[in-house]
């Protein structure tokens, strides 16, 4: 084996490995106060939930279906399924874009406390 052939072969194996790892589902854990809905950011930090205009709280998170966050800014107009909290002010303080599979599953199977 050549000297340039094992650094190649490293790295095709180095990206064969993070590409079965990305193809295997993470199962996310929702606290037992999670909601369901369909969320549209509006006017920063105003969304549209269900068809009512909620609020981001200052420090809320947005993590898309990777498990990455999201600046709401980037999310544009589109409508999302999400699942979210909300705090003790009747702030959105966490969200969490769904992918087809988790939104087609049923919110009470989601919550964590509901998981045996």
């Amino acid at each position: 084996m050549s000297a340039t052939m094992r650094p190649i072969r490293l790295l095709i194996l180095f990206l064969l490995a993070t590409l079965a790892f990305s193809a295997m589902a993470i199962e996310r854990d929702f606290p037992a106060t999670t909601l369901r809905g369909n969320m549209t950011i509006t006017d920063y930090p105003n969304v549209t939930m269900n068809g009512n205009v909620l609020r981001l709280s200052p420090g809320s998170r947005i993590w898309n279906t990777q498990q990455l966050t999201q600046i709401p800014s980037s999310l544009g107009s589109d409508t999302y399924r999400v699942n979210y909290t909300v705090d003790m002010q009747g702030d959105i303080d966490r969200v969490w874009i769904l992918s087809p599979d988790e939104a087609s599953q049923k919110i009470e199977a989601q919550r964590n406390s509901q998981k045996r």
